[in-house]
């Protein structure tokens, strides 16, 4: 719901600010007074296209900035929008308000907040979408739109066709998938084949060669090793033997072990304790220098002794090599690119039975959304009635009384370029993201006359009548929801004024209701008066504001607004019985 919005330097109206309550909200004001800026401003906070021409002359910029709570509106609108406020980062005030504020500069240039966030301007449309309808007279236009006209039908219906709606898009959407996948297999089912063959050739290299993870790397250490056989074997010949003494001749040259065994044995028979004392020392070195000899035989006897080892591991070497500069740039990643080939050699599957198996799937899928196409339509087409009769009933209040309303709904043949023609009994219809349907609002605009599309039978009157007896229609499947009209009354007067007045009001028992209005018969069944004044400060500058009036001063302006007679007696008690009229409609009616 809008509670606040303050205008600075749009059009004729310097700084503004009006407060919203709940109910039916009036604007009046003299002509020029600056009322259409007020629907402007809300077009704004919309997310319309910004115009640097309704910036008032002389200012840099025009701002509006608007307040709403989410408090009275619909679960369905308050999670809309609470989710545009998520995905924007953007926040609450303290108060639980949100702020959406727009900008427009002299230059064009326009720059749009949310809840304290800079937002592109769609963000903003985004989030007032839900809780913001303006019907100025571009927006009563669009009712002439067929897809405008559908969405009404189905908001009428929703209990019945929203359910069906739902299974009709999850299966079309389903069918789509299923049916893309096979065109795409089958116009690539070449290109897939040739894709297939050379994963499957080199799937078979790589296992043909048979690499374990990480050999490359260990044949890299080993070769160097193999490199270096003769200068290895006899460093470590010379240290065992230097430890051990020559294996040839153990008597000449005797080794470390023999040297330290002979002072072992002279310590030992020595009589002096101190030098005795020695012997376990000299006991822990010969058994570390029997230690490295063991070793060092060990590291012998491993070296390789067959001469064409290293020309064995070379050549496995030039095998792995081979596969990593085709596939990785180590074996361990040839072998997860051979994993992720087989992963896609299986997905590539173009065989017959596959083509077939998917063709099955796609029959099967336009079988399913042929049956809820069939059951959507045959709802809309048993709401459309309903729809009509409860329009034309609204119409004959609005000075309309013998017009009537006709909803026709009717199939969409599929065009010659449609992608996705779906068969239903025996002709080929579009199957769009709604349906296979498309509805028309035709008015037989007296009795006897022949129902045309409302695009060619309604003036702009009567389209505005027929957008309100619409809303009214509709009104109780968006409860909480802000409405604003514009001149929603053009083109009528007397005991029709009255009527939409009465209407209105009865909108506002589950909406927010703000009406642009000229006519008293309207006015009176405000809850909330609201009246824009202009001002001339003498040297041709029109400043104009917005505020709310008394019980008094909406005498004067009803008797005003009824042929300018407000300073007379006659005009001010005909505002006056006007006013308890419309007030005791309005509390016979709650």
């Amino acid at each position: 719901m809008l509670t606040e919005i303050r205008i600075d330097g749009l059009g004729v109206i310097s700084t503004a600010t009006a407060q919203f309550h709940e109910g039916l909200t009036v604007l009046t004001g003299e002509t020029g007074a600056g009322k259409t800026m007020v629907v402007t401003s809300l077009h704004l906070l919309s997310g319309a296209r910004a115009d640097a021409g309704r910036v008032r002359l002389g200012a840099n910029r025009a701002v509006v900035e608007g307040r709403f709570t989410l408090d009275e509106v619909n679960a369905t609108a308050r999670g809309e929008a609470e989710r545009v406020l998520e995905a924007a980062a953007a926040v609450a005030d303290d108060d639980g308000t949100v702020i959406a504020i727009r900008t427009v500069g002299s230059d064009g240039r326009s720059r749009a907040h949310l809840g304290g966030r800079g937002v592109p301007a769609s963000v903003l449309a985004d989030f007032t979408a839900p809780l913001l309808t303006v019907h100025g007279q571009n927006d009563q236009l669009r009712l002439q739109r067929p897809e405008q006209q559908l969405r009404a039908l189905d908001q009428f219906a929703d209990a019945t066709v929203g359910p069906l709606l739902q299974e009709y898009t999850e299966h079309r959407r389903a069918w789509l998938d299923a049916r893309n996948a096979l065109l795409e297999r089958t116009a690539r089912s070449r290109e897939m084949a040739a894709e297939a063959e050379r994963l499957t050739q080199a799937i078979a290299e790589i296992d043909a060669v048979a690499p374990e993870p990480g050999e490359d790397e260990r044949l890299v250490a080993e070769i160097r090793r193999l490199s270096d056989l003769d200068s290895l074997r006899e460093a470590a010949a010379t240290a065992h033997e230097a430890l051990a003494g020559p294996e040839d001749n153990p008597g000449e040259n005797a080794g470390a072990l023999d040297a330290l065994g002979v002072a072992r044995s002279r310590v030992e028979t020595a009589e002096d304790p101190a030098l005795a004392a020695l012997a376990p020392r000299l006991a822990d070195a010969i058994a570390v220098v029997v230690d490295l000899t063991t070793e060092l035989s060990g590291y012998l006897s491993d070296l390789p002794s067959d001469p064409g080892a290293l020309d064995s591991m070379l050549t496995r070497q030039a095998e792995l090599k081979s596969l990593t500069r085709k596939y990785a740039p180590d074996i361990d990643g040839v072998l997860a690119w051979a994993d992720d080939a087989r992963t896609k050699l299986e997905s590539l599957d173009v065989s017959e039975e596959t083509l077939a198996a998917l063709a099955a799937e796609v029959e099967a899928g336009a079988e399913r959304v042929r049956a809820a196409a069939v059951k959507l339509s045959a709802a809309r087409s048993a709401a459309a009635g309903d729809l009509a009769a409860a329009v034309s009933e609204e119409l004959s209040g609005l000075a309309m009384g013998k017009a009537r309303l006709e909803v026709e709904v009717r199939p969409v043949p599929a065009g010659p370029q449609d992608s996705a023609p779906l068969l239903v009994d025996g002709t080929e219809l579009h199957a769009g993201p709604a349906g296979v349907d498309e509805v028309e609002l035709r008015l037989a605009a007296h009795s006897g006359a022949q129902s045309l599309p409302l695009s060619k039978s309604a003036s702009g009157g009567e389209l505005s009548r027929v957008m309100l007896a619409l809303e009214v229609v509709l009104a109780g499947n968006e409860h909480g929801v802000t409405m604003v009209f514009d001149e929603v009354d053009a083109g009528v007067g007397g005991r029709a004024a009255v009527e939409i007045g009465r209407r209105l009001a009865r909108l506002a028992r589950t909406h927010q209701v703000i009406v642009v209005t000229h006519l008293a018969q309207v006015a009176a069944f405000a809850d909330t008066h609201l009246v824009v004044n202009k001002s001339d400060d003498g040297e041709g500058t029109v400043n104009s504001g917005v505020r709310a009036l008394t019980q008094d001063e909406r005498i004067v302006e009803l008797a005003r607004m009824l042929a300018g007679l407000d300073d007379t007696e006659t005009g001010r008690a005909h505002a006056w019985e006007l006013l308890n009229i419309a007030r005791a409609e309005r509390m016979a009616a709650r």
